[in-house]
């Protein structure tokens, strides 16, 4: 029986070879901010998927939520993640790279100089952050002046031209999971009353200027959005009209013409279903593809999204024991459970030493 996760689509200049897209995920093996081999190992080995999309990747400095996370906003940074991309390409895959910036998700132990986390507005955030101390609970962050805000375009801009040196394919713009854009996104993290704030338009309009400052360096059919509007993820964001805010930001990223936007349908840290929108009818509100993501986990629910309104499919957790996940899924073989105790270890244990269908263990 054919499928059509199996089936080869078209991303702007790319032809994937399915519509697999192995989700950004944070691993916390890049020490002092620098992917090095044994990232480039374990991403190489999952390039069957049709997209790879990299851990997210701070623009700058500021923007380092905890430390152990890559940025591409050095020269070093840039030659780590060019030993990635060509380990990726060695091996026939494709790889986008998730500009990220964590907002008020960080601490003064992780920020330049100690100076305070930045946010849209100066509203403490629940819960805590981890440091090089252990966990601490968050701050009260620094509200962002406008003029600032447009240096964070910069930083946005600057990183993904370091991308382009770093011999990705694609840039994907993080605008979800509770961190910086998506602060700006959603009205329990901004109180704004100036152009930035208030409206839905005015809290998108950070989201399409960085879309816009990252279109300027990249062909628009290599740019896609990670959003998560009805996820209150572990930082607890949350909308008042979560269906507004979603229908405002598909039809603004549709007029920038963007390639494709990976939503995040409901919540990852609940039942889906309790925050759940009618994300078919959202979806037709964007021209470009739609890659659905959350709580896929394995090949039905894969292909009733794509019969109902998706064109790819995002696989998270799957990724991180499965290195041949696409070739798992169309074989009908058992999955790798996930060994938990090592998601976040230093070395190559839970990262590379998962098996493949084979047998074969490549750490």
């Amino acid at each position: 029986m054919a499928h059509v996760l199996f089936d080869p689509i078209k991303l702007g200049p790319l032809t994937l070879p399915n519509r697999i897209v192995m989700s950004s995920m944070s691993r916390d093996r890049s020490f002092g901010g620098l992917p090095t081999a044994l990232n480039a190992h374990y991403y190489a080995q999952r390039a069957g998927a049709g997209l790879v999309v990299v851990e997210s990747t701070a623009v700058s400095a500021r923007g380092v939520g905890w430390p152990n996370t890559p940025g591409i906003f050095s020269d070093a940074q840039v030659a780590g993640w060019r030993l990635v991309t060509d380990a990726v390409h060695s091996k026939g895959g494709r790889i986008f790279c998730q500009l990220w910036h964590c907002g008020r998700n960080s601490h003064v132990l992780t920020q330049p100089g100690g100076a305070r986390p930045v946010g849209p507005s100066a509203v403490l955030p629940p819960g805590t952050i981890r440091t090089l101390d252990g966990r601490k609970p968050l701050e009260v962050p620094h509200e962002l002046s406008v003029t600032e805000i447009g240096g964070i375009v910069d930083e946005y801009r600057a990183a993904a031209q370091n991308a382009r040196r770093a011999g990705f394919d694609g840039i994907q713009v993080h605008a979800g999971n509770g961190f910086l854009l998506d602060q700006f996104l959603r009205d329990s993290a901004n109180l704004r009353h100036d152009a930035y704030g208030g409206t839905p338009e005015n809290r998108c309009r950070l989201l399409f200027e960085v879309v816009e400052a990252v279109c300027s360096v990249w062909d628009k059919d290599c740019v896609g959005v990670r959003m998560s509007l009805t996820n209150p993820t572990v930082y607890f964001l949350h909308d008042s009209d979560p269906a507004t805010l979603v229908a405002t930001a598909l039809r603004g990223l549709g007029m920038l013409g963007i390639a494709y936007v990976d939503m995040v349908e409901g919540s990852t840290t609940a039942d889906p279903a309790t925050h759940e929108l009618d994300y078919p009818t959202l979806r037709r509100l964007f021209p470009g593809l739609y890659v659905a993501n959350n709580g896929f986990d394995g090949l039905a629910k894969a292909e009733a999204a794509l019969a109902s309104h998706a064109d790819m499919i995002s696989f998270g957790r799957l990724f991180i024991a499965n290195p041949d996940l696409p070739a798992r899924l169309r074989a009908g073989a058992a999955l790798n459970p996930l060994n938990k105790d090592f998601i976040y270890s230093p070395d190559h244990r839970g990262y590379t030493d998962y098996p493949f269908l084979d047998g074969i263990v490549d750490p």
